[in-house]
């Protein structure tokens, strides 16, 4: 299986070409790893990269993209827009293609480990990666930028960085290192230069203040151009897309007098990201990815149709055939994953069916919002068919580790039982997403067309069945981890899922 990750390293560097190509040029020089797209923004003094590539390679890459910037860029010497604390400010990993998020986390802490061996630049690990929970998001790492975190951290031990002496390099400062999701950069430009307002705006949309769930933003003061800039990182694209950011940037802007005069994209966007913005604002009928003319392509090319017509059933084939073999993977937790993700599916047809009926007229939008939240939790649900297996497998690999001697032994229990716990968080998060997707197809009931409203009703069956059948697999796991504390979390999350399916059962036929 091909193995593919992505990384974004963001440089405080935007107005000097020579040495953003300097740095894409030391980068490049890895074997295996590919410069997809490069990015300069002179008001904050920033340039964002980003490779692609086995995972090897694309880290050593990093590495050598560290290494450059410590030769080129001198943060006493550094202003711009942008918030920042490192010559290398962020060095994120993302999975692209057979490579999971906790294999990607494990890379960040090794490179972060490596860049203190080689340059002697502290490091501080974010998102997935973070060790600390207070770290997870960048922001608080990076509070007080580099001038301020460089005195701090001499005096408060909580400031320290997770690798390395406590100070920042003199001329480097620190670098944060994380695993992640893949995040859209998303810039939307205001017709005022006022930056309290792109900053009022900011709070009302971010997630820590109160905003859309998967949103992080600021306000920046583009002065070369006269602007107030609304900057945006999107951590789920799927939970909450693009057109949701756009349209409540919008409204709130109006509310200060001003209007968006632009906005922009820093660095790559998944396809899948327009399609789902295209589908919202055209209203299309019965859109499927199948209609775009690139992915029918590649599609062709691959050998893989995109029609499922007349298909049916060799389309489900493979994974029931992979189900009746008399082995351990998949089992129950795969087949409780891919009962969400069917419920998901047929929410997704009914609000989209229901969406082009004049009865239903009055519940477009609402609609409109429900499919791209089915979508992305049939997305979730679908790759944790995979998941489920594979946490499985880890603790079977776990269990055939050697146990001659005292210190095998302890290694070997130490592996089970990490595996172990993964394997009943990836059903746990199975079972909350499939109640999430059974109380939307709930609210869906006012406004679906009543014509396909057993669909709905068989949508919630399957929902309320996956989120039961994940629960047995975490019952199941907790009976194997001696951690009564992670054993007693995971048990009051069961209640509370048990609570919401019983508080809302599925509506007798009518």
């Amino acid at each position: 299986m091909k193995r593919l990750i992505e990384c974004v390293p963001n440089f405080s560097e935007g107005r000097d070409a020579a040495k953003v190509e300097a740095l894409v040029a030391a980068m490049q020089a890895v074997a295996g790893v590919s410069v997809l797209d490069k990015e300069m923004d002179a008001d904050h003094n920033r340039c964002v990269i980003t490779l692609a590539g086995e995972p090897e390679a694309v880290a050593e890459a990093a590495l050598r993209g560290v290494g450059k910037a410590l030769e080129l860029i001198d943060l006493t010497k550094h202003t711009g827009a942008h918030p920042r604390m490192g010559a290398t400010d962020v060095v994120p990993f993302i999975p692209i293609e057979g490579v999971p998020l906790e294999d990607c986390v494990a890379l960040a802490r090794s490179v972060g480990r490596e860049i203190w061996e080689r340059y002697r630049i502290p490091v501080y690990y974010y998102e997935a990666a973070a060790t600390r929970p207070e770290r997870t998001n960048l922001e608080n790492i990076r509070k007080g930028q580099f001038e301020g975190l460089r005195d701090e951290v001499l005096k408060n031990p909580d400031r320290a960085p997770d690798i390395g002496e406590p100070r920042l390099h003199p001329t480097a400062g620190a670098t944060a290192v994380g695993a992640r999701k893949f995040l859209i950069a998303y810039n939307i430009n205001l017709n005022t230069p006022d930056v309290g307002i792109a900053n009022k705006i900011a709070k009302a949309i971010r997630f820590s203040t109160g905003g859309l769930r998967y949103a992080k933003a600021m306000g920046v003061d583009l002065k070369a151009r006269g602007l107030a800039q609304v900057s945006i990182n999107m951590t789920d694209f799927e939970q909450t897309p693009l057109h949701r950011v756009f349209e409540m940037v919008k409204r709130e802007a109006e509310r200060y007098g001003v209007a968006i005069v632009g906005s922009e994209i820093v660095g790559l966007i998944p396809k899948k990201a327009i399609e789902l913005t295209a589908d919202f604002y055209l209203q299309l009928e019965n859109f499927t990815p199948a209609q775009v003319l690139e992915n029918r392509v590649a599609a062709a090319l691959a050998g893989a149709p995109m029609e499922s017509k007349g298909k049916l059933a060799a389309l489900a084939r493979p994974f029931l055939d992979a189900v009746a073999e008399p082995t351990a993977t998949p089992g129950g937790g795969s087949v409780a994953a891919l009962a969400g993700a069917l419920a998901a599916c047929l929410g997704q047809m009914v609000a989209g069916l229901s969406r082009k009926k004049k009865s239903q007229a009055a519940y477009v939008e609402p609609l409109s919002a429900a499919i791209a939240e089915l979508h992305a939790s049939a997305q979730s649900l679908a790759e944790a068919i995979d998941r489920d297996a594979a946490s499985f497998e880890a603790v079977m690999a776990a269990m055939k580790l050697p146990k001659e001697t005292p210190a095998e032994q302890q290694r070997r229990e130490e592996a089970i039982q990490q595996a172990t716990r993964r394997a009943a968080e990836v059903p746990m998060q199975v079972a909350e997403w499939a109640v999430s997707v059974y109380e939307r197809l709930g609210q869906l009931e006012g406004m679906a067309a009543a014509s396909i409203m057993s669909d709905l009703k068989v949508g919630r069956l399957m929902a309320a069945a996956g989120a039961r059948g994940a629960l047995e697999n975490v019952a199941i796991n907790l009976e194997g981890i001696s951690d009564a504390a992670f054993v007693e979390q995971m048990r009051e999350r069961t209640a509370q899922i048990e609570a919401r399916l019983s508080s809302s059962p599925v509506a007798a036929n009518r």
